[in-house]
């Protein structure tokens, strides 16, 4: 059983350890949306103490995968279609004028980012690597994000793509890893910003993240 440690000692290595099983649990379906968690139950099955396990809760909940109760205990999250219908409002809202701002700031960098976020995708996808597929997919739209030059900006964005990356898992997404539309939009995408059409890049970016809501299995 490792103890604990004082600023990033062996507990707080502990705690992210924990913290990356669970997610993974999360991420492959072995804790199921709805499903209540028991702290003496997962500590037994990662062989941990009860500590580390709530604190990568909390951390979990606070990333939106985990629901805490006080009181009453954890689960994780099962969001409403509502909530997911709202989350991809407020994304596509949010990006699009995230491009409108970002399109006067293109620069042979920001292309060649953008161009090899794509290619990392490509790659990914072929692999069939779900959490490296939604770190890449979430590096590209925060590329353009940061060419925005609005700190505010940027930080609604990166809390709402991971919010709405939630759902992709919660909502089962079509992984079925044979297609991959995002890939296509994304080339799109690159292609207006190259040719600084900012009614273009706005658009395309709006229709990317409306259209992603499409591929999510809504109840």
């Amino acid at each position: 059983m490792v103890g604990f440690g004082p600023n990033g000692g062996p507990y707080s290595m502990t705690v992210d350890t924990v913290y990356e099983s669970l997610k993974r649990m999360i991420l492959f379906k072995e804790l199921v949306s709805g499903q209540k968690l028991s702290e003496i139950g997962l500590s037994e099955q990662l062989g941990v103490s009860r500590t580390p396990v709530r604190e990568a809760l909390r951390r979990l909940s606070n990333e939106g995968f985990v629901l805490i109760v006080p009181k009453s205990g954890a689960w994780v999250a099962s969001p409403t279609r509502r909530e997911v219908e709202d989350a991809y409002a407020v994304r596509a809202r949010l990006e699009s004028w995230a491009a409108s701002m970002a399109v006067h700031n293109v620069t042979p960098l920001f292309l060649a980012r953008l161009e090899e976020k794509i290619g990392e995708e490509d790659k990914i996808f072929k692999d069939r690597d779900l959490e490296g597929y939604l770190e890449v997919n979430r590096g590209f739209h925060m590329i353009i994000a940061e060419a925005s030059k609005n700190s505010v900006l940027m930080e609604y964005i990166s809390d709402i793509l991971s919010k709405t990356f939630i759902y992709m898992v919660f909502m089962e997404r079509y992984f079925d890893f044979e297609h991959n539309p995002s890939l296509d939009e994304h080339r799109e995408i690159l292609a207006a910003f190259a040719a600084r059409d900012e009614a273009r890049c706005v658009e395309l970016s709006e229709r990317h993240v409306r259209s992603a809501i499409t591929e999510l299995r809504l109840t």
